[in-house]
């Protein structure tokens, strides 16, 4: 059964909050190729996103690791120190 996600604005499938997860290359001009649902550090440090609903950028501290439950447009190359991040994506 697919609901449709208003903070994504498309449908998904509740099996599963995702279907695959990619590297994130942080970029300051461009967006995810796919909004991410969520986020996985593996070395923690500070993590600039921008929300989907396109708030400003934000800055997150993370540990080693980590998931960052955030519908996320955007991961910055400026401030960001955090590495290993991967998107999970629908």
């Amino acid at each position: 059964m697919d609901v449709f996600d208003e903070t994504l604005g498309m449908a998904r499938s509740l099996a599963g909050t995702f279907g695959n997860m990619v590297d994130v290359v942080p970029d300051d001009a461009a967006d995810l190729p796919v909004p991410a649902v969520k986020l996985y550090v593996e070395t923690g440090g500070a993590l600039v996103v921008t929300p989907l609903n396109g708030d400003a950028a934000i800055t997150i501290q993370v540990p080693d690791f980590s998931e960052l439950a955030l519908n996320v447009a955007r991961v910055h190359a400026s401030g960001t120190t955090a590495a290993g991040i991967k998107a999970y994506v629908i």
